[in-house]
């Protein structure tokens, strides 16, 4: 399939549940559809609760009869000969293991945990403009873990120094914790074209690797 490549719908993610609907990955829309062309997965529609299974071809067939009505928070892929769209929900056939239930400890994370905030002056900045600082300084015995390392920028990282922030007289916007989910996910939840997922992201299966 030679799908004409714009940045807004390829830029999209896809959730992955494995073959009892428990979500176990988050991919990009081309691998999403790799997976769907060579039958090993299915996509799940879901509209106004309900959820309905469909393999590419019907996925195909369905989407040549919306592109007409399309919504906005929908994103359409054009080929030469038809038009499909992307879907947010794949389930795969064939696999059956759980996901793993630990939040990675990463800088992306990390970032995702505090929105990209100085947790110092509480702006938001690029990630480029943004620097992580242990709250209590390693020099003092802080850890490097969740609940010692927060989003700074330079501004107040250059400010706060070697001491603690109470020495700095700085407060945390908040204290700094490990998150029960994805910081991710949680974020692609805030964007209304991702909804749909919220129907297979219960309490024990938020933890998502994205890739």
């Amino acid at each position: 399939m030679s799908l004409a490549e714009t940045a807004c719908p390829l830029s999209s993610s896809v959730l992955v549940l494995n073959r009892h609907y428990l979500a176990v990955h988050v991919i990009n829309v081309r691998r999403a559809f790799a997976l769907l062309v060579r039958d090993l997965a299915e996509v799940i529609h879901v509209e106004d609760g309900q959820y309905a299974n469909y393999d590419f071809e019907s996925w195909r067939e369905i989407s040549e009869l919306k592109a007409q009505f399309k919504e906005p928070n929908e994103d359409w892929l054009r080929s030469v000969n038809f038009e499909v769209q992307v879907p947010r929900v794949i389930r795969l056939l064939f696999y059956d293991r759980v996901p793993n239930q630990t939040v990675r400890f990463n800088r992306r994370n990390l970032f995702a945990r505090d929105n990209n905030s100085c947790q110092y002056c509480g702006k938001r900045f690029p990630t480029s403009d943004l620097s992580l600082d242990h709250v209590v300084p390693r020099s003092r015995g802080g850890d490097t873990s969740w609940e010692n390392i927060v989003c700074a920028c330079i501004a107040c990282n250059v400010r706060k120094g070697g001491r603690t922030p109470q020495e700095a007289h700085m407060a945390l916007v908040r204290k700094p914790a490990k998150p029960k989910r994805s910081p991710l996910v949680t974020l692609k939840l805030g964007n209304p074209k991702y909804e749909s997922w919220k129907s297979f992201l219960s309490n024990a299966y938020w933890s998502v690797d994205l890739k």
